[in-house]
């Protein structure tokens, strides 16, 4: 049985307020807005565990890619809505480690998606997975203790 997250299970917090352009002509927030979501907040919580490199995104040759995003639709979000989006590195292997997010309506509290993601880590020069280092899996433990390490 899968585990069942709640907000204080997470570390990171990144809030979007739900744009215009976002919705569809009902007013609900279209669907695959969330992955774009899910991406903002990958990318804070990148920088809040100071994983990000010195000299900015992509600057020390390291390539990482998004190989799976699942989503759940559990409620409506619509314009205007600010929306908490919570993210945490959940799991790490050798080459992949895992996502977990949940977007929560800020007023209400209530649940709108929740959903997963998994990561490779890409040999720059093969185009290939390969070993996570070291210094990223630690820099992870530190920030996110609750990680589990799945490596063989």
């Amino acid at each position: 049985m899968e585990e069942v997250l709640t907000q204080k299970d997470f570390n990171h917090k990144y809030a979007v307020t739900v744009r215009f352009h976002e919705v569809d002509m009902l007013g609900v927030c279209n669907n695959a807005v969330y992955i774009n979501f899910f991406e903002t907040a990958r990318l804070e919580y990148i920088k809040a565990a100071g994983l990000m490199p010195k000299d900015g995104i992509f600057s020390d040759g390291k390539i990482f890619f998004v190989v799976r995003n699942e989503i759940n639709y559990l409620g409506h979000a619509y314009y205007d809505d600010v929306l908490d989006v919570f993210s945490k590195i959940s799991y790490i292997k050798n080459s992949s480690f895992g996502y977990d997010h949940m977007i929560v309506k800020s007023r209400t509290g209530k649940t709108v998606v929740d959903g997963k993601g998994v990561v490779v880590y890409v040999d720059p020069k093969t185009r290939k997975s390969a070993p996570l280092p070291e210094s990223f899996i630690d820099a992870v433990k530190k920030f996110e203790p609750s990680v589990k390490i799945l490596r063989d």
